[in-house]
């Protein structure tokens, strides 16, 4: 397989694990699959990360992505916020 291909899948692979990540969290139920609504949390997010207060979004975020993924495991029950 050449090295663009290879490339091409991991791209694929990711982005539609990342895509995994909305339905997971619920966000396409609780949005009724508003992609504008989605896009414009998403532009929320991301200024939020370029603000001033990146560092505290940035902390709270990861601990309750963590905290979420430890209730999935030991539950083996995905979670939905």
């Amino acid at each position: 397989m050449r090295a663009w291909q290879v490339e091409r899948r991991k791209r694929t692979r990711h982005l539609i694990e990342l895509g995994g990540l909305v339905v997971k969290a619920g966000i396409l139920d609780l949005t009724g699959d508003d992609r504008a609504m989605i896009y414009g949390a998403l532009l929320w997010m991301a200024d939020k990360l370029q603000s001033d207060q990146s560092e505290h979004a940035r902390a709270l975020w990861a601990a309750k992505g963590k905290q979420a993924f430890a209730v999935e495991r030991a539950t083996d029950t995905p979670t939905i916020s």
